[in-house]
């Protein structure tokens, strides 16, 4: 080839999706495989959500509703908010990229923390920001590490909360402090992609903190607790100002008419979000009451899976792959001991730990 790519291109690290199941079946022969690895709401979307998407159906001859003004209202009702806080995405990958277009020049500082989503190293690296990567403490993201690591010249500092992949959390009272510590000019971005499942007693909405911080940028999905990973909806909120840059560069038409619909009516679904987020609690008692039990070390999580402590990642994950258990190996997140699974319902977590089980006793003999 002649055709050179970019110079970030080159360096970039290529974010990994999981498995598909099909294609696990298809290559292995199996039929009765499970996916824990992509972090999905195993109960599905609201019924609410499917219906609107299907009654969408019929308009899609038609554009979607480019500013999302529907979805953005009830947005805006939901978080007593105005629309002009918002920004939608094709997911939180898409408001993470825009972000990045609106705010990142080449040279930029940004801050991260080693072992979060990798997404955040990937659209710096896109816009040639200079990224300064802070160590972990326990698996969570060290602030005060962090905090030494900026400058005035700091554009961004990247805070999953959740974090994913090791499922910790910080604190509302340290959060605060940090983002006190920052310089205002520079974004506090704070991921809440796995906010339902949090139940810390010191875990911060950052929604209500918006008026106060105006360098705050929080971002929510519909792809977790609602349920809806397939179609691809996420938001950001953030100070009306910062909120009209990064819609300034979002695609036309981002969002399609059924993610629109189905997004809307999720959002009104709040028992679905309930039962879902009650069947992840049971579901992480019994995965940590069995891990402890059987002796394999795991990081506590205020996600919807556990980071669990295996030896051997790869090899772990490719020993279970050929169980028809399809897990999410993280070695490219700096843990390449560990594997990720996601909590399933009560059959797909005895199943996991089984061979889960069997798979490691089978190693160390």
């Amino acid at each position: 080839m002649e055709v050179k790519t970019s110079r970030p291109v080159r360096d970039i690290v290529v974010y990994q999706p999981g498995k598909p199941v099909e294609e696990l079946e298809r290559e292995l022969g199996l039929t009765d495989s499970i996916k824990v690895a992509s972090n999905e709401n195993p109960l599905g979307p609201s019924p609410k959500a499917l219906e609107a998407a299907h009654k969408a159906l019929e308009g899609t001859h038609r554009y979607p509703d480019g500013g999302g003004f529907y979805l953005k209202r009830a947005l805006a009702k939901y978080h007593d908010l105005t629309p002009e806080h918002f920004t939608l995405g094709n997911g939180t990958n898409e408001v993470l990229e825009n972000i990045a277009h609106a705010f990142f020049d080449p040279g930029d500082p940004v801050v991260c923390s080693e072992g979060a989503f990798i997404v955040y190293f990937i659209v710096s690296q896109l816009s040639e920001c200079k990224i300064r990567k802070a160590p972990m403490r326990d698996y969570t993201h060290d602030l005060d590490a962090m905090a030494g690591l900026i400058c005035g010249r700091t554009k961004a500092v990247f805070i999953a909360n959740p974090n994913n992949p090791t499922g910790t959390a910080v604190g509302e009272a340290a959060l605060r402090k940090f983002i006190e510590r920052m310089p205002a000019q520079t974004l506090a971005i704070l991921d809440e992609a796995y906010f339902q499942y949090a139940y810390q007693e010191d875990y911060p909405d950052t929604s209500k903190m918006i008026a106060e911080y105006p360098n705050l940028v929080t971002l929510r999905t519909f792809s977790k607790a609602y349920g809806l990973a397939g179609l691809r909806v996420g938001y950001g909120i953030a100070h009306p100002e910062l909120a009209g840059a990064i819609n300034k560069v979002r695609e036309p038409f981002n969002v399609n008419s059924l993610a629109l619909s189905g997004a809307e009516a999720a959002l009104g679904d709040e028992e679905h979000v309930r039962r879902s987020v009650n069947v992840n609690a049971k579901g992480r008692e019994y995965f940590v009451r069995e891990l402890i039990r059987l002796g394999i070390p795991f990081v506590p999580t205020q996600g919807n899976f556990m980071m669990v402590e295996v030896g051997e990642g790869v090899e772990t994950y490719d020993a279970l792959l050929r169980e028809g258990v399809i897990v999410r190996p993280v070695g490219g997140y700096g843990f390449p001991n560990h594997v990720r699974i996601s909590i399933g319902i009560p059959e797909e977590n005895h199943r996991v730990l089984e061979i889960l089980s069997a798979v490691l006793e089978s190693r160390h003999g």
